[in-house]
């Protein structure tokens, strides 16, 4: 397991956040991948090891029935822990950026997000930039999952709207405050 951390400091009150992914199946029905269901698995291990307050899972469904954050909720085998469910977020800023609510309600201070090899550069990029600016820590934890070659160029394809969700994702936090 790699770690990545931005702007180590003391810990405090600390949240594992874990961003969905999923996919329909050919049944139709929309189902959180087996990379998916690994993070849950190591946010269960990081949970096991340090005193957490609350684990917030964060993902949506687009054909209906439960989200992949109902789902994430649902696969949990680890520790005793508020489990805390955000269903709409489509696109890692909106993880991100929806998250970060909760996590402040919470006097969340520190945030693990738990994310896939190929999906760390990006979720740096957008939980250090939203939640930095809220005061939240933040520290990147890969879990290990085998690369796949969709996954690679789904990352190669997601770079072109960074900045342009970032824009987002921080205009839709700003509405809130207002």
């Amino acid at each position: 397991m790699e770690t990545v951390s931005e702007a180590p400091r003391p810990a405090g009150r600390t949240a594992i956040v874990v961003p969905g992914h999923g996919r329909r199946g050919r049944d139709g029905v929309y189902r959180i991948s087996a990379t998916c269901l690994g993070l849950v698995r190591e946010a269960e291990r990081i949970a096991e090891l340090a005193p957490i307050e609350a684990v917030v899972f964060s993902g949506w469904s687009p054909v209906g029935g439960p989200t992949e954050a109902e789902q994430m909720r649902d696969a949990w085998q680890g520790p005793e822990v508020e489990l805390v469910v955000e269903p709409t977020a489509r696109v890692t800023a909106e993880n991100a950026a929806r998250t970060v609510p909760l996590l402040v309600a919470r006097g969340i201070e520190r945030a693990i997000v738990v994310c896939a090899p190929l999906h760390r550069y990006r979720t740096r990029f957008f939980f250090s930039r939203l939640y930095g600016a809220h005061g939240i820590e933040t520290e990147v934890r890969v879990a290990q999952a085998a690369p796949s070659l969709r996954a690679l160029l789904w990352e190669i394809g997601a770079t072109s709207g960074l900045r342009r969700q970032l824009r987002a994702a921080r205009a839709e936090l700003q509405a809130r405050r207002q």
